[in-house]
């Protein structure tokens, strides 16, 4: 594994009550200072310039090596795919690939999307990089998850027959 996303919160996340609101932003911020621990290299995509982006994570906002870099570990926070879309002009006329003008743009085409509470949509997790993405769906809420879900998620994914649409 050379990269690894999390979806921390989406901007319609803060439409819930604040109480959860606040939950979400602590929840990553703990995630955060644990991944920050490890050798990363860490980067915290999402509206920054909202007040549900969490100012603690903005140091993290640009790609940051942590003792010494490693795996790429993205963490989606009060992000949005309209937001995420918006810099996309409707005509190309700079010769730009589109990719280049996401704020996501920083993070690689996903292979595997593991969605946990039994959910099977994408809740607009990165609607460009996971295309062509395998969908794997864990029964259990994400506070039961257990190491071996992303073990048996990872197996089943060896199993499935990658075309990227060819």
């Amino acid at each position: 594994m050379k990269e690894v996303t999390y979806y921390g919160f989406t901007i319609d996340n803060c439409k819930r009550p604040s109480i959860q609101q606040e939950a979400f932003k602590k929840a990553c911020v703990d995630a955060v200072n644990m991944i920050s621990a490890e050798g990363t290299s860490l980067l915290v995509i999402g509206n920054k310039e909202s007040q549900s982006f969490p100012k603690e994570l903005l140091p993290y906002t640009t790609r940051t090596d942590i003792n010494g870099g490693g795996i790429k570990v993205n963490f989606l926070v009060n992000y949005g795919w309209e937001w995420d879309l918006s810099n996309i002009e409707s005509t190309n006329s700079s010769g730009k690939s589109i990719m280049s003008k996401l704020h996501s743009n920083d993070i690689s085409r996903i292979d595997l999307v593991i969605r946990w509470g039994n959910m099977r949509r994408l809740s607009g997790f990165l609607p460009v990089q996971s295309v062509y993405a395998d969908f794997y769906v864990v029964e259990e809420m994400w506070p039961d998850y257990k190491p071996e879900h992303l073990v048996q998620a990872l197996e089943w994914y060896d199993q499935q027959d990658v075309t990227l649409g060819g």
